[in-house]
């Protein structure tokens, strides 16, 4: 799918990697919405992307909010042809640490959030795509109507001490690819995960630079954090190659967390 008048709809859109993926899209032609939690940073956001670029504020595990937010998308563009979802939260906690046992409700959140609200996005997102009018097929069309992009993280694959609720909750992103895949198959829509390493983004760029060494350290080859616009690089190719579907692709120049 070529991005050139093309309308995404991007959760976690105003910071970070879903920020990067909004710049690179806007780049090559294509609309976006941004939804996201912090109102002002998709406030700067706007400011900055210009009039392709709409936002709305809101959670990705409130169905109302989000239906809210496809409302203004179609209203807008007409329809979403890609669904990225980058919004997510961490948390690190041990299964039972020196205060007892973990809080149960910090567990249930993290999942909700990452897990249960990136699938409550991309449902009703596929549902508007499922009603494209697709190239034809007899005019070298695959019949393609949508791409999904999901976010995971390498903690799906090496989870560190602590990381049992964000581990779980990037690792069902990853369990649930392939049957989302094979279940959107006939509407003509692929789904895509990405689970990047470590990465220049926000919340790393408050951590201290003896934990950023660290993380670096553990890197092959670039021996660096990753940027944005590589993650944002990545997105758009998966977009692009319509032969990739149903997969996780880590990009993480080579790291495997070790456990602590």
């Amino acid at each position: 799918m070529e991005l050139a008048g093309k309308t995404a709809f991007i959760t976690g859109g105003a910071s970070g990697l879903g920020l990067a993926v909004a710049r690179n899209f806007l780049a090559a032609g294509a609309n976006v919405m941004l939804f996201d939690r912090n109102g002002e940073l998709l406030r700067q956001a706007g400011a900055e992307l210009g009039e392709r670029a709409i936002r709305h504020a809101g959670d990705v595990t409130d169905e109302d909010s989000v239906a809210a937010a496809i409302a203004a998308t179609r209203e807008r563009f007409g329809t979403i042809h890609i669904n990225v979802n980058s919004a997510g939260i961490g948390g690190a906690a041990r299964t039972v640490g020196r205060d007892g046992p973990m809080p149960l409700a910090r567990f249930e959140h993290i999942v909700r959030v990452n897990l249960i609200g990136t699938f409550n996005v991309l449902r009703l997102c596929a549902a508007v795509m499922s009603d494209n009018e697709p190239p034809e097929v007899e005019n070298d069309g695959d019949g393609e109507r949508g791409v999904i992009v999901n976010v995971a993280s390498v903690a799906a694959f090496d989870g560190q001490t602590g990381q049992a609720g964000y581990a779980a909750s990037k690792g069902g992103i990853v369990a649930m690819t392939l049957p989302i895949a094979r279940d959107l198959a006939k509407q003509g829509i692929r789904v895509m995960t990405v689970a990047p390493g470590v990465f220049e983004t926000p919340l790393l760029a408050a951590a201290p630079d003896e934990l950023k060494q660290a993380l670096v350290s553990i890197t092959q080859f670039p021996k660096r954090l990753g940027q944005p616009d590589e993650f944002a690089a990545e997105v758009a190719h998966i977009v692009r190659c319509a032969y990739l579907n149903g997969e996780t692709i880590r990009l993480d120049a080579g790291i495997r967390m070790p456990a602590i």
